[in-house]
C-alpha cells in the first residue's frame, strides 16, 4: 500500500508533536510505502536516522519530500520556526496556512507522479500538527484525484476550564478567555474546516472530548485514536515488585512538566499536603519559574525534590523509582509522559480529561473528574491516601501498566491504523 502522510513536524527521538509524527510514519512504514510531505527543521536527524545500517530496510519505505517553511531564506524559517514553537504566538497560522498550500501542491506532483508510474497513491493523510484549525488542504488534492483522504487524530477540544485559571494574571485569563471565544465559533463555523472533515472518508480523534466536539459541530462520527503511543520498557522485576507503603522509607510521587497553568503545579503541591501520607516526597521534573511553587511548598511544608530539565534517561528512572505519577495537567493532547509511565509500570493518577483520560483506567490508576481546582485537589489527596494504604493494589497497578502499554504501542497502533487504511481503499461501507 502507498500513503502520502502530511507531517509538518516529524523527528526521532523526540517528543511532542515532532516526535509524535515521527513514530507514526517509521511504525506504518513497516507495512506501507510513505511518502512524507515534512517542514525540514529536523531534516539532518532523520536522514541521519535513515542512514544507520539497522534503519535500512524501513528505509527502503520512506520517501521524504523537504518543503522549509521561509524556502530558501535560512534566517526567514529561523523566525517562523520560533513561532512554531512558542505556544500561543497566533501569526504562526498565517505563515503555516501558506505552508500547507506548497505541501497541497506537492501532494499533487506526487500523486501525477505515482499515478503515471503504475503505483499510485492509494490513501492522503493530514496526520499533525494535530490541531483542528489548520487542516491542510490534503481535502482539496483529494477532491480533485478521487483518492480517499483520511484526517487524524484531531484534537478539537472545546477550550480551557476557566475554573483552574485561578492565580493566574489577568493578561493569561484574557488570553484564555479570547481563545475559548475563537475556538468555539472557530469549531461552529470555520468553513475550510467543515469542508476537510466531509471530505474525510475517515475522521479519528485524539480524544473522547474532541470526539464529543466533531459530533456536536461537524456531524460526524470519529474513531477514537490518542496521537502517541507506547515504546516497550524492560522493566526489572524488583521494580514491579515495589510498593509504596508504610512500610518503606518514603512514598515517591512523580510529577513531570513544565511549570506553567496549564500543568497545575500548585495543585499538585497542595494535594500532597492535603494527603495523610506521612512520609510523601513529591519529585518535580521539568522547566520554568518555580518561584511561585517553592513559596507554596515553603507555606504547607512539604517534602518536595527539585530536578529541573533532566536527560531522558533519568526520566526513566526516576519512574521506575517512585510509586506514583501525580499527572495534575489540565490541557493536554495525549501526554508523552503518561505513556512513558505506563511502559515504566509506574501507575498514574490524573485528570479524566484530554488524552490522559482515555488512556488511564482503574486497572493502570485513578482519575479524577473536572470541576474546580478545591474539588481536583480533595480528589487527588484521597487518591494518594488510597494508593499509600492499600499497598497490594498499587503493586497490581504495576503490573497492569505494563499489560497495558503493550496494548498501546505505535507497532498496535500501526495495525489499527492500516486496517483503517485498507477499509478504506476496498470502500467497505460498512466500517463507517
Amino acid at each position: 500500500m502507498r500513503v502520502l502522510i502530511n507531517s509538518y513536524a516529524c523527528c526521532p527521538n523526540m517528543g511532542s508533536e515532532p516526535g509524535m509524527g515521527w513514530n507514526w510514519i517509521v511504525s506504518l512504514a513497516q507495512y506501507c510505502d510513505c511518502y512524507v510531505i515534512s517542514e525540514g527543521e529536523f531534516r539532518p536527524q532523520v536522514e541521519q536516522w535513515l542512514d544507520l545500517p539497522e534503519n535500512r530496510q524501513v528505509a527502503q519505505s520512506l520517501y521524504f519530500y523537504w518543503l522549509p517553511i521561509g524556502g530558501d531564506d535560512v534566517e526567514r524559517c529561523a523566525r517562523v520556526r520560533r513561532m512554531c514553537w512558542n505556544q500561543g504566538d497566533w501569526r504562526f497560522y498565517y505563515h503555516y496556512r501558506k505552508w500547507q498550500k506548497r505541501a497541497a501542491d506537492c501532494a499533487r506532483r506526487i500523486v501525477e507522479a505515482q499515478g503515471k508510474s503504475g503505483e499510485p497513491i492509494q490513501i492522503l493523510h493530514q496526520l499533525n500538527m494535530i490541531g483542528f484549525r489548520e487542516p491542510g488542504f490534503l481535502w482539496q488534492v483529494s477532491k480533485d484525484t478521487g483518492v480517499p483522504f483520511i484526517w487524524g487524530p484531531i484534537d478539537a477540544k472545546e477550550g480551557f476550564p476557566m475554573a483552574y485559571a485561578k492565580g493566574t494574571s489577568l493578561k493569561i485569563k484574557a488570553f484564555l478567555l479570547l481563545k475559548n471565544l475563537i475556538t468555539h465559533l472557530q469549531l461552529r463555523f470555520m468553513l475550510r474546516v467543515r469542508r476537510a472533515a466531509n471530505q474525510s472518508a475517515i475522521l479519528l480523534s485524539a480524544s473522547s472530548d474532541s470526539q464529543r466536539s466533531i459530533s456536536r459541530y461537524w456531524h460526524r462520527q470519529s474513531i477514537l485514536m490518542n496521537e502517541t503511543g507506547c515504546s516497550l520498557q524492560d522493566v526489572p522485576e524488583e521494580d514491579l515488585q515495589k510498593s509504596g507503603s508504610a512500610g518503606n522509607n518514603t512514598f515517591d510521587i512523580l510529577w513531570c512538566g513544565k511549570m506553567d497553568f496549564r500543568k497545575q503545579l500548585d495543585l499538585a503541591i497542595r494535594a500532597v499536603a492535603e494527603s495523610k501520607v506521612p512520609d510523601a516526597v513529591l519529585h518535580v521534573v521539568g522547566d520554568g519559574d518555580k518561584a511561585p511553587y517553592t513559596k507554596i511548598v515553603e507555606q504547607l511544608h512539604v517534602n518536595v525534590q527539585w530536578y529541573g530539565h533532566v536527560s531522558h534517561n533519568e526520566t526513566q528512572r526516576l519512574m521506575r523509582q517512585c510509586d506514583v505519577l501525580l499527572f495534575t495537567s489540565v490541557a493536554e493532547g495525549t501526554p508523552h509522559v503518561v505513556m512513558e509511565a505506563l511502559a515504566n509500570g509506574l501507575p498514574i493518577i490524573c485528570h479524566q480529561t484530554c488524552g490522559q483520560g482515555d488512556v488511564v483506567n482503574e486497572l493502570v490508576g485513578i482519575t479524577v473528574p473536572i470541576y474546580t481546582p478545591e474539588k481536583s485537589r480533595k480528589d487527588f489527596a484521597e487518591a494518594l491516601d488510597y494508593l499509600y494504604w492499600h499497598p497490594d493494589t498499587l503493586k497490581e497497578m504495576r503490573c497492569n501498566c505494563i499489560l497495558h502499554s503493550n496494548e498501546l504501542t505505535w507497532k498496535n497502533k500501526a495495525h489499527q491504523m492500516v486496517d483503517i487504511y485498507k477499509q478504506i481503499v476496498v470502500n467497505d461501507d460498512s466500517f463507517c
